[in-house]
């Protein structure tokens, strides 16, 4: 399902028109978007926790050349999905 699809699955369920569904899903992406900047983690009970973990620097291979490099450290996004979201897809 792509970004598209899922507007208009929103829209269908929520029974709104689709230029609703939209803002609503880009408000959304927005609003976790900037926590996760902020370093705070979003729960959404029942289907996940989206977090910010740190991944440390490291040393790594050019495939090509095979002469090592270095990996700086970065912070990634990460999600947890929930006892409910497991439930479902099991």
């Amino acid at each position: 399902m792509n970004k598209s699809e899922l507007i208009e699955a929103i829209a269908a369920s929520a029974d709104i028109p689709k230029a609703a569904a939209t803002r609503a899903l880009d408000a959304m992406i927005e609003s976790v978007s900037d926590s996760l900047k902020n370093g705070d983690s979003v729960a959404l009970v029942g289907f996940g926790t989206f977090s910010v973990k740190e991944r440390a620097a490291r040393t790594g291979r050019n495939p090509q050349t095979g002469k090592p490099i270095n990996i700086s450290a970065a912070k990634v996004p990460s999600f947890k999905a929930g006892k409910a979201l497991k439930d479902a897809v099991n």
